[in-house]
């Protein structure tokens, strides 16, 4: 099972949960961290990053496979917002798992509810 992991999978890590930790020990395990771009900007650009704590998630994010925002992601993040009221990274996030045949791995299901196809994961369940 291939999945995309969401930006709140990362930050729950980050702040130590168990949960988060042994999910992403699993994935890491089996080089099968998947990430959206802006996954990447919205972990790295979280404002609670101590500067040490800042270093060890950018050698994480090197470590993961990255999904640009190409042409045809845009279009379906595009088709997706005007479909539902998704917030702009989430639209871009679901339209990359759809696009790529890729589970999404989240937290915050209601974020993208709605959305058909997508196929929801949450290692907190």
């Amino acid at each position: 099972m291939t999945l995309l992991v969401d930006t709140n999978i990362l930050i729950y890590h980050t702040k130590g949960s168990q949960i988060a930790t042994s999910f992403l020990a699993r994935l890491l395990t089996q080089q099968a961290l998947h990430i959206s771009i802006l996954t990447k900007i919205e972990f790295l650009g979280w404002g609670k990053h101590t500067p040490e704590g800042f270093e060890k998630c950018q050698r994480l994010i090197r470590t993961a496979h990255l999904y640009p925002v190409e042409e045809n992601i845009s279009n379906k993040a595009i088709e997706l917002k005007r479909r539902s009221p998704i917030k702009l990274a989430d639209s871009v996030i679901a339209a990359t798992a759809l696009l790529n045949n890729l589970k999404l791995a989240t937290r915050n299901k209601d974020d993208f509810k709605g959305i058909d196809g997508l196929e929801i994961i949450n290692p907190f369940e």
